[in-house]
């Protein structure tokens, strides 16, 4: 199958050292476990979980430590087994404080008694949204999305389309790549299962075309199956962007503010379907994850690693930063988050740690030159200059106006700026502040309301 679109705008980034050309290569293997780790009860989009255990209590792997609250949750295990230490706030990769559960690891690695759906054939929307909830299934390919919100299909949406994204378009990372080469049958299971549980005809496999031994075991691995296609695109970034992967695969357009199941496609991440698959099969929650080490390291590798692991102890197990690095990124170098300190948590969203010689953020920015390189790259097709000049003027509901609440934050226009302006950066600070805003609106009107509501029924009652 070829393509049918291919995405407005995007780049071609070059790689330094250790990039996916030496990272590829590199086979997963399993990190040794940290004597202690730091669980955040909030590795999602939506609202913190809820601690399920104090101080002093004894844990296992797999246990629930931290319930979903709300809708849009899900479930936190415990990556080891051993003792709580405490329950408190530590500082991620975003620089904010989150409550994270500490726990010293016994090493005695005992597992809770895990079980797997009895009749997978039986999984309907309602089962499997609930499975991935408990079992803590988000996106895995950095969006951390609750995949029971993304299962739960609205009964006026129709979705014929399931999306395998192993594009992993992100420089320097090959955790996806390699997750594809050791485990494509069981990815492949994953999605037929969520495939069969929601009634969806057909499923498209997109992996970059610099990828040619995942795009061969994938092909193989759904060979007998004729609703799948794997399609090889072209390495293009930000190809893996989900927009832009519904776009390139089905030349259907996410129209502004919705989602790919507004156009009839739900899109997930091949470590996504891979750790459905260990939910469905094993019983097996989502305790740890493929992250590659790459860039300005000794050893650069594709570890498997458990949850709450401190960037630190990848780092030394890959023996330490070259002298020439610079930069600290948690993620990769296009959409990862620089970081100033080893001691922040793995994840279930990071599949990178990657160290730089240079970074364009540690240049200084000047003036605007009107060239048009962010806006001719950007796959959104927004002006991020424009946007840029606003933010700094605090015009937000311009900015709205112009689109900002539609920029993906791909880091495209940063890279191609040759004034080093931060241009993403303030896109997601206008973001940020819009949504903010919103919130605030939200929260005041319902105050009115209830304030109204409350007049009325003083009124009903002086009657």
């Amino acid at each position: 199958m070829s393509l049918f679109h291919v995405f407005p705008g995007g780049i071609h980034p070059r790689e330094g050292i250790n990039g996916k050309a030496v990272t590829c290569a590199l086979p997963i293997e399993e990190l040794p476990q940290p004597s202690r780790v730091a669980i955040p009860l909030l590795q999602h989009i939506g609202t913190p979980c809820k601690s399920l255990v104090v101080k002093g209590d004894k844990v296992k792997v797999g246990m629930m430590i931290g319930e979903p609250v709300g809708f849009v949750s899900a479930a936190v295990h415990s990556s080891v087994s051993g003792t709580v230490v405490d329950v408190q706030p530590c500082i991620l990769a975003n620089g904010l404080q989150q409550p994270c559960v500490i726990i010293d690891n016994d090493f005695k690695d005992t597992w809770v008694e895990l079980t797997p759906v009895a009749e997978p054939d039986k999984l309907d929307g309602k089962a499997i949204s609930q499975l991935a909830r408990n079992a803590g299934l988000v996106g895995l390919g950095g969006a951390t999305f609750p995949h029971a919100v993304k299962y739960s299909l609205p009964p006026d949406k129709k979705v014929d389309t399931l999306i395998l994204n192993g594009a992993e378009c992100e420089p320097y990372l090959s955790a996806d790549h390699r997750l594809m080469l050791a485990y494509a049958r069981e990815i492949v299971t994953g999605a037929q299962t969520l495939q069969h549980a929601l009634k969806i005809e057909r499923v498209l496999v997109g992996i970059e075309d610099n990828k040619p031994d995942a795009i061969e075991a994938m092909t193989k691995a759904c060979e007998n199956d004729p609703t799948f296609t794997v399609t090889a695109m072209p390495t293009h970034y930000p190809q893996g962007g989900e927009k832009q992967l519904v776009y390139s695969l089905t030349g259907r357009t996410v129209k502004s503010g919705g989602l790919p199941l507004d156009s009839g496609v739900i899109v997930i991440n091949v470590g996504s379907s891979h750790a459905l698959y260990r939910a469905v099969y094993e019983g097996r929650p989502v305790v740890d994850r493929v992250v590659t080490v790459s860039g300005c390291v000794k050893k650069p590798a594709n570890y498997l690693v458990r949850i709450g692991t401190p960037v630190e102890w990848l780092l030394e197990t890959s023996g330490g930063l070259l002298p020439q690095a610079r930069t600290l990124l948690y993620g990769g170098p296009m959409m990862g988050m620089a970081i100033n300190r080893e001691d922040i948590p793995i994840t279930k969203g990071c599949s990178g740690i990657t160290a730089l010689e240079k970074s364009s953020a540690l240049e200084n920015e000047s003036n605007c030159i009107r060239c048009g390189r962010c806006s001719s790259v950007c796959p959104m097709c927004l002006v991020p200059s424009v946007l840029d000049k606003l933010m700094r003027k605090g015009m937000y509901d311009e900015a709205e106006r112009q689109g900002v609440m539609n920029c993906i934050e791909c880091g495209a226009c940063t890279w191609s700026c040759p004034a080093k302006r931060q241009l993403t950066q303030s896109c997601r600070t206008s973001k940020k502040v819009i949504t903010e805003r919103r919130r605030a609106e939200a929260a005041r009107q319902k105050a009115e309301e209830a304030r109204r509501a409350a007049a009325v029924a003083v009124q009903e009652e002086a009657k």
